[in-house]
């Protein structure tokens, strides 16, 4: 999640009908206790108002060689305009991005295609996750990881 792998951004509204949205980058601490999402504010515009409703979030971090996936859920998402600080984050997700879908076939220009954003369109989402869970597909998807002592 660290280095930056491909991240999927889901929220549902007060009816349980998701929303979901291909995150244009992410930024994790090394200690897991902070996360930062960056989406494209004109196509999520449905996933920010879920969000805003319920407070809640699920974020889906996949390693498109292995799927390898690890889901967060949080509440007390903060939202905010992504300015100029952001975007080393923004540069570094890119770059990661296209070395890990290189390895599966993906050429640099559809993943700089598929991550493409505007800076005053992107809108960061801050959040502490409160519950992680194995989604790897295999005998231990579903089941909650726990926090290291």
């Amino acid at each position: 999640m660290v280095r930056g792998v491909s991240v999927i951004v889901g929220a549902s509204d007060a009816e349980l009908v998701p929303s979901v949205m291909r995150a244009v980058g992410s930024q994790v601490r090394t200690d897991g206790e902070h996360v930062t999402v960056y989406l494209n504010r004109s196509q999520s515009k449905q996933l920010l108002r879920n969000v805003a409703t319920t407070d809640r979030l699920a974020v889906v971090f996949s390693e498109p060689s292995t799927h390898r996936t690890v889901q967060l859920k949080a509440r007390g998402v903060r939202v905010r305009e992504a300015s100029d600080a952001d975007v080393p984050a923004l540069q570094a997700y890119l770059a990661s991005m296209t070395v890990e879908l290189g390895k599966i076939g993906i050429g640099p220009t559809l993943v700089a295609a598929m991550l493409a954003y505007r800076l005053e369109d992107v809108v960061a989402l801050e959040f502490s996750p409160e519950e992680a869970f194995d989604q790897t597909p295999g005998p231990r998807a579903g089941q909650p990881i726990a926090r290291a002592a």
